[in-house]
């Protein structure tokens, strides 16, 4: 199998990354920073994994269209699978998605068993552009969003260091922990297995039961 995972030099996408890489897939990856994804690659391959990489900003058109073009070439004008691992409240991210997906059909389509995942945020459950789901599966081509909770993430790391801000998302969360990154990467690594080929069109939420119990504390 084939992958592009954007933004796995960190935090949800690096756990994606690695999932993937660990079941075999041969997967190519893009970040804005070229040290990133440098010390990144020199430790994926010491791991055996095979990946590439190239820089990019997500938000610049141009920027995705060359990625996409690397990666025809990279993998030989097919593509299995499709990971956006971005969240972001940046409106130019967020129609980055549609846009790699647009790009990314060809190649998809080319495979004969595509995969497409977002990963959105649990905030906005139903607010991701999954409309094309249904088009797209005549073409098998799947596609899915994973909506994580509160994740421990390099960025979220200045944050999980106060104690009133962790109790208060630990009260909201029914299964009484913050989540971790491989969490979220094994739920995506599986919407890409074929033992999930029924499933598209979904938002399934990686939230500790924190969508169920909505904003109100559990009573212990």
């Amino acid at each position: 199998m084939t992958a592009l995972v954007t933004g796995a030099t960190k935090g949800i996408g690096h756990a994606i990354l690695e999932e993937l890489a660990w079941l075999g897939a041969t997967i190519h990856t893009c970040a804005r920073t070229k040290d990133d994804i440098n010390k990144c690659l020199k430790d994926w391959e010491a791991k055996g994994y095979q990946v590439s990489g190239s820089i990019c900003d997500v938000s610049v058109p141009v920027e995705r269209e060359e990625v996409m073009k690397t990666v025809s070439t990279v993998f030989c004008g097919k593509l299995n699978i499709f990971v956006r691992s971005h969240e972001s409240h940046d409106n130019n991210v967020r129609k980055a998605a549609y846009h790699f997906s647009t790009l990314a059909h060809p190649l998809l389509k080319a495979s004969g068993s595509g995969n497409i995942v977002f990963i959105s945020s649990v905030a906005g459950v139903v607010a991701v552009p999954l409309n094309f789901a249904c088009e797209w599966a005549k073409d098998k081509i799947r596609v899915n969003s994973v909506a994580p909770w509160v994740i421990r993430t390099p960025p979220l790391e200045p944050r999980l260091q106060d104690k009133e801000y962790v109790d208060t998302i630990i009260a909201r969360t029914p299964i009484r922990r913050i989540g971790e990154p491989k969490d979220v990467s094994s739920l995506v690594a599986f919407l890409c297995l074929p033992a999930a080929s029924y499933i598209t069109g979904q938002v399934i939420c990686v939230d500790g039961g924190f969508s169920v119990n909505g904003f109100y504390p559990l009573q212990d």
